[in-house]
């Protein structure tokens, strides 16, 4: 006979309450991502806030899956809203998240502190770089221009990438001191 709390599960290790929360990091990711086309002149502001939503899932649900679950489902709702072709919107949001996986599975401690989690969010952000310049590759762009723009792209992101990764691990305390997730000793 199962028990409550595993009916409470939607895969077999997230249980409803953190795959809610994933749902919501995911959304507010779509939801910023729409609000900042706004022409601010400024390559990468958008990973702000992607990188922000992306390691703070990641910090409230502490499971290997749960930041490329974000991805996931942030890549899907693009999709269906239509905000980018089908086969580079599920590499534009998976792979800074498969990134960040990649590094706390490293560095499971990263997110604990600001410069650590900065790096992450860093380099993470900086990886997507990688999309454009393979599609520009596969284009038959000159490699000059396809290196100029992606160091000048990778640049721009990993910077906003890194300022919104600064926010999380103030923002875990926070939630761990109000009790609204659990405390780093009791994973």
């Amino acid at each position: 006979m199962t028990t409550f709390k595993e009916k409470m599960r939607l895969w077999p290790q997230f249980t409803l309450r953190e795959a809610l929360l994933i749902g919501f990091c995911a959304t507010f990711v779509i939801i910023t991502r729409a609000g900042l086309r706004l022409h601010l002149h400024l390559p990468g502001h958008v990973m702000l806030f992607t990188m922000f939503f992306y390691l703070l899932a990641r910090g409230c649900v502490p499971k290997i899956g749960s930041a490329a679950l974000v991805g996931l489902l942030a890549s899907l709702a693009s999709l269906v809203l239509g905000m980018g072709m089908p086969g580079m919107v599920f590499v534009k949001y998976l792979l800074p998240a498969l990134v960040i996986e990649a590094a706390l599975l490293l560095f499971p401690s990263s997110l604990e502190g600001m410069l650590a989690c900065a790096a992450v969010g860093l380099i993470a952000a900086t990886s997507r770089a990688l999309v454009s310049s393979g599609v520009e590759w596969l284009m038959g762009l000159e490699e000059e221009i396809i290196l100029s723009k992606a160091l000048f792209i990778a640049v721009a992101n990993g910077i906003f990438g890194g300022l919104g990764a600064l926010a999380v691990p103030s923002v875990l305390r926070v939630l761990r001191k109000n009790g609204l997730i659990e405390s780093t000793g009791k994973r």
